[in-house]
């Protein structure tokens, strides 16, 4: 994403926004409203003019849940509504709902705030109609991708964004299904979430909302931030089967968010692919009881694959003997498979680092998780393989191994915090010699979004980081430096860093690196050229292999 100007020093002199709250409308008024959308044009000058008192659509008990018209089961939602939206990519999206809420037109139904771990795509599906319509006044998520619709209203004022850490926007929708206001978290410190320091609004270029900086406090001699529940008034989501009385059963990574969206909100709707009578579904098939499930209308809307990746049975050293740039990724991919230990729990990050497992010898079994709910990722599928539910977490198609479990987003970074996950590795942009990494933003050039990377640096001394990078920018300057001067991801997170010229190691309590391996046909006079930091070299210095 490209902003128009730097954004941070601008922080201080920003002025917030101010929201007027009004009077909600009666069931009669409301009424009154829509059907007279149907004979004049809206017009506003500002999207903050118009009236959105919010709050969640009537809730009944004992009513019929399943209801015949999914354009009547979104009718009562209310302007300035919090919008709970399912989905990872375009993975569990709830499609017909989003396209019935659309149908209502930016006059009945606007101003709302939408939270998903992703508002919408490049190619559309998932939030992008809302947004396009301007029916969504503000989104909290983790990523915004190449979603280059959103990047524009973002730049000229017409929706603001409150960047969240995936795996915190998780915690923090568990939370507010479970009562529990807030908690604190290791992710993020160090950071811009900490600091508040990544812009809320922008208008004309200037900052007009900043960011919240967070509130901290030690544990056990360790910086954590404090973050807020997150709850909402409507939750849309998909599932697989769905009983007469709300109970679900998700496919796969379909699970991500579906029931912590649910779980987080007043009133929650489900389009179910298959609506069974009670009873049909067995109680251990049941993946979020009905208790959390109030309306209930059939899937029309096609699934969408947003990144269909098949798999190829050509050798990987043989495709890069004919690409260049291949080969260099592959020689770093070869080298971090070594760091895959037989019976190793590892996340990949997108990239370079899901090259690794193929250069794993076959007897070495190593399981792959990955941060949107898979533990036991395989390859890519064939086209017989192929299954729309089943994406890793670059929204890319994927198999699972025998053995393998899926699980939504809160239990991933459950995982992954908690130190239960062996190795991580990710990509960079920058690391400093004593681990900083930064690989999110470049301000006034690239941003777009963490998504999970802050959450699986979270936890350095019980998880290693390993990074996979070039050794030099597309412009020859340095990835590794002295001190990082971009944004970071973590604070002294890194622990081996690979590149296409050479291994180190990385002191993270000393702040220094130790050079460990050369990549064949590399002398240490070109890497000393390359590197934009100070380093030790080892008594024994070895070579790729």
């Amino acid at each position: 994403m490209e902003f128009a100007c730097t954004f941070v020093p601008k922080l201080a002199g920003a002025s917030g926004v101010q929201i007027r709250l009004t009077q909600q409308p009666s069931r009669a008024a409301w009424r009154m409203k829509q059907q007279a959308a149907h004979f004049r044009t809206f017009r506003t000058s500002s999207a903050l003019s118009r009236e959105a008192p919010g709050g969640a659509p009537e809730k009944v008990r004992g009513q019929r849940k399943v209801f015949d018209s999914v354009d009547e089961a979104v009718a009562d939602i209310k302007s300035g509504s919090i919008i709970l939206s399912a989905g990872f990519g375009l993975c569990g999206t709830a499609e017909t709902i989003i396209a019935a809420m659309n149908r209502r037109g930016v006059e009945n139904l606007h101003s709302l705030t939408a939270v998903s771990n992703n508002a919408g795509t490049a190619i559309g599906g998932g939030l992008s109609p809302l947004i396009a319509s301007g029916q969504v006044d503000r989104a909290i998520c983790s990523f915004l991708g190449n979603n280059k619709a959103l990047e524009k209203k973002y730049l000229n004022g017409d929706i603001a964004i409150e960047l969240t850490p995936q795996g915190t926007l998780a915690e923090k929708l568990r939370c507010g299904g479970a009562g529990i206001p807030a908690f604190f978290t290791p992710t993020g410190v160090n950071t811009f979430i900490q600091s508040g320091q990544i812009p809320a609004r922008f208008k004309n270029g200037e900052v007009v909302e900043p960011g919240k900086a967070r509130e901290t406090r030690i544990f056990d001699g360790r910086v954590y931030n404090m973050e807020t529940a997150i709850k909402g008034d409507v939750a849309v989501l998909r599932a697989y089967k769905v009983d007469e009385d709300g109970n679900c059963q998700f496919r796969y990574t379909t699970k991500s968010f579906g029931p912590l969206m649910a779980k987080a909100a007043k009133v929650s709707i489900v389009e179910a692919e298959h609506i069974v009578p009670t009873g049909e579904l067995k109680p251990e098939d049941i993946d979020l009881p009905g208790v959390f499930i109030d309306r209930i209308v059939q899937a029309t809307a096609d699934k969408i694959i947003e990144i269909k990746m098949l798999r190829s049975n050509e050798d990987p050293e043989a495709q890069g003997s004919q690409d260049a740039a291949l080969a260099r990724r592959n020689r770093i991919a070869k080298r971090a498979a070594k760091e895959l230990k037989p019976g190793f729990y590892v996340n990949l990050g997108v990239g370079m680092p899901t090259l690794a497992p193929s250069f794993l010898p076959p007897d070495n079994k190593v399981w792959i998780q990955s941060e949107n709910g898979i533990l036991g990722m395989g390859p890519y599928p064939t086209e017989e393989e192929l299954d729309a539910d089943i994406i890793n977490a670059g929204k890319e198609t994927v198999t699972l191994v025998p053995g393998a479990s899926v699980f939504d987003s809160s239990e991933s970074f459950g995982m992954i915090r908690g130190g239960h996950i062996d190795v991580s590795m990710l990509g960079a942009l920058q690391v400093g010699a004593n681990g900083d990494l930064a690989n999110y933003m470049i301000p006034g050039k690239v941003f777009k979004g963490m998504g999970g990377a802050m959450d699986l640096v979270s936890n350095p001394d019980a998880t290693k980081i390993v990074v996979l990078t070039d050794h030099v920018d597309k412009n020859g300057k340095p990835k590794i430096v002295q001190n990082a001067t971009l944004p970071l991801t973590g604070a002294r997170v890194v622990s081996t860093i690979i590149t296409d010229l050479c291994v180190f190691e990385v002191d993270r309590k000393k702040g220094e690196l130790t050079l460990t391996e050369l990549a064949p046909g590399v002398e240490l006079d070109e890497v000393k050229q390359k590197t934009g930091a100070k380093f030790h070299v080892a008594d024994n210095l070895g070579r790729m292999e």
